[in-house]
């Protein structure tokens, strides 16, 4: 059992019958009265975030977790399938588990956060950035546009439609950001 000073961004605890992560916290020493410590705590089961306000020495239940390499295979209707690649074990993952699960191509390499005392997944976390074929956009035609960041939906090769540039073209490779499903840049190939 750990206490308030043993608080840090990351650190997984049990709170109110769920397992939260701190996201961020403040020590507070106010000129009158106890010190406390003011969190916001994210949710690994729903992903909410809350603040709590700790009162300084009061008792904390962590949690202990673990991250696992794996590699993502395939999806259908039981979830997102995954396998660890040093003992082959695999995996199902519901999809609201998983912050943009149409960026994932087979082979795609992930960290899933496990609980490790009752081994069930927590979170997933995906590459920052993957690159992707675009396999259709509708081709842009130059002065379209008054503005130079107009952009157009492009369909890529997992099937995830994003917004591209009027430049990108069907067939070329985009970087995209997994945490916004956003285009970054095109890839020289």
């Amino acid at each position: 059992m750990a206490n308030t000073s043993d608080i840090r961004n990351g650190l997984c605890i049990n709170f109110s019958n769920d397992t939260y992560s701190i996201v961020s916290f403040q020590h507070v020493k106010p000129g009158k009265g106890n010190a406390f410590v003011r969190t916001k705590l994210k949710s690994m089961t729903t992903g909410r975030v809350i603040d709590n306000t700790f009162t300084a020495g009061h008792k904390i239940d962590v949690v202990r977790v673990e991250r696992r390499k794996y590699q993502y295979l395939y999806n259908d209707d039981a979830g997102y399938h995954f396998m660890d690649g040093e003992t082959y074990e695999q995996i199902s993952i519901e999809a609201k588990m998983i912050a943009n699960p149409g960026l994932l191509k087979e082979g795609d390499n992930v960290e899933i956060l496990f609980h490790a005392e009752k081994e069930i997944p927590l979170t997933l976390d995906m590459p920052q950035y993957v690159e992707l074929k675009i396999t259709y956009t509708e081709p842009g035609v130059r002065g379209d546009t008054a503005s130079s960041n107009v952009m157009k939906p492009a369909t890529v090769e997992t099937g995830a439609e994003i917004k591209v540039p009027l430049f990108v073209n069907e067939g070329d490779i985009i970087k995209v950001d997994t945490a916004k499903a956003a285009y970054v840049e095109r890839v020289k190939k």
